[in-house]
């Protein structure tokens, strides 16, 4: 059965209704509804709690004119038919007024979900019931020792309808959540960082995150100044996931194709087919990787570089980034690939990044290294040069100096500059790839990512930050 979207009209009749009412030749419509819960915590107390529900529709008109096919895409909150009309009037009118658009193809037809009549599925307070207690029992113990927690969980649950004029009725049901929580010595002088990602908070235990943190601050008791150079350096899952979603942002095929990106062979063309990191690194999307799961089929608002309102339902399967170490495939639609002469390879909301022969934790690796740094997670990443892919930016709420295989203090932090794809070159050792989450993308942009910790024997700490 359908459900309303809290104003008396359910997800699919707003489908059917812009529908309806648009004047183009075709139209797609797209409706996200979403619920989420969430909890704030700060000096070992909760403090705020909160749950949202919220109803986004994206209407893409597409009008036949002389030269070719014109879009207009318009997006915004809508729970009402009246909210749904003024969108198709807006999107009619921007298809009107656009010149013929260079990334046409044939809208994709008739695709029905199972599911398509069912309703919205929904989160709430009752998602941490579970968590919450354990919330409680870990502020004491932090209490306890001298040490003050500060944190956020959210759990968002999002049930998107797309339908078109051509036969698509697809529905799909993306949960999304994470637990994010710093711990701090007394006199707030040192803190740590811990996070996940998580479907549903069952693997979430605040017991065991606190555990860490307290590990953690007892390492940092003791300071060591280090100057800014090259060091042997692990990168746990967390900061390897930070740094391979920028190399995946930055794949796309458009961008490569006309010189722009270290993706590119210059003047014009790919470099798909080269060898682009070590034989033993693999890079992967797959919409059914357990734990991960996302969405099975294209859902496009707009147009950009490297997606097309015209492949909205195209399906969406395994895809190799990177195998064996060479560049397999760049993010591209239909019109892209045409013009690069590749396979269709469209986003996929996931990656995998795999390493033959890793084993092991972190804790392995650092078993393993005779000096060297370990670092809890980056922060403020940008690009330096596109054409390379140098980034650079800080490291954050912990990096600790390993002596003789064993912890024995907390480092200064820095500034690093480093390029993702020259280290998947460089590094020496990887563990076992495990569910991560990207501390600089993973709370707003991308949460779904499996990663290894990677050994990196000369990572460039360009200079000290003076953060503490």
């Amino acid at each position: 059965m359908s459900a309303s979207t809290g104003h008396g009209v359910d997800p699919q009749s707003l489908v059917e209704h812009a529908l309806a009412a648009s004047m183009g030749d075709d139209c797609v419509v797209v409706v996200r509804d979403s619920t989420s819960a969430n909890l704030r915590w700060a000096n070992n107390t909760l403090t705020t709690n909160g749950v949202m529900h919220g109803v986004h529709v994206s209407v893409v008109s597409y009008v036949e004119q002389a030269g070719g096919v014109c879009t207009g895409s318009v997006s915004g909150s809508a729970t009402t038919q009246a909210d749904v009309d003024a969108l198709v009037r807006a999107a009619d009118a921007a298809a009107r007024a656009a010149s013929p658009a260079d990334d046409a193809n044939p809208l994709v037809r008739d695709r029905t979900s199972p599911d398509w009549s069912d309703a919205p599925a929904e989160t709430g307070i009752g998602v941490y019931d579970r968590v919450a207690p354990a919330l409680g029992e870990a502020f004491g113990r932090a209490g306890d020792g001298g040490r003050v927690l500060y944190g956020f969980v959210d759990h968002r649950v999002t049930t998107t309808y797309l339908g078109s004029t051509t036969g698509l009725r697809l529905r799909h049901v993306q949960p999304t959540g994470h637990f994010a929580c710093t711990g701090k010595t007394a006199d707030l002088r040192t803190s740590a960082w811990v996070g996940t990602a998580t479907r549903d908070f069952s693997d979430v235990d605040p017991l065991a995150f606190e555990a860490e943190l307290a590990q953690r601050l007892a390492w940092g008791q003791r300071r060591v100044d280090l100057d800014a150079g090259r060091y042997d350096t692990i990168l746990p899952p967390t900061a390897v996931a930070d740094l391979a979603i920028y190399a995946y942002w930055e794949a796309g095929a458009r961008d490569a194709w006309d010189g722009q990106s270290v993706y590119s062979r210059r003047p014009t063309g790919t470099r798909i087919g080269e060898s682009i990191a070590r034989p033993e690194v693999t890079l992967r999307s797959d919409p059914a990787y357990p734990g991960l799961e996302c969405a099975p089929f294209e859902v496009v608002a707009a147009s950009s570089q490297d997606s097309s309102v015209f492949d909205n339902g195209l399906e969406l399967g395994p895809v190799e980034w990177i195998r064996g170490g060479e560049l397999a495939a760049l993010r591209q639609s239909r019109h892209t690939a045409a013009l690069t002469g590749q396979p269709v390879t469209p986003s996929v909301d996931n990656l995998v990044l795999e390493v033959d022969g890793g084993a092991g934790s972190v804790e392995d690796l650092v078993a393993g290294t005779e000096r060297g740094l370990l670092l809890t997670c980056l922060w403020y990443i940008r690009t330096v040069d596109p054409q390379t892919l140098l980034l650079t930016g800080l490291t954050r709420d912990g990096v600790y100096l390993v002596e003789g295989g064993e912890i024995t203090g907390a480092v200064n932090n820095f500034r690093w500059n480093e390029s993702p794809v020259d280290l998947l070159r460089r590094f020496s050792h990887a563990s076992a790839t495990v569910p991560s989450f990207s501390r600089e993308w993973g709370d707003d942009y991308f949460s779904r990512t499996a990663t290894p910790a990677l050994r990196v024997p000369d990572f460039n700490m360009s200079s000290v930050s003076p953060a503490n």
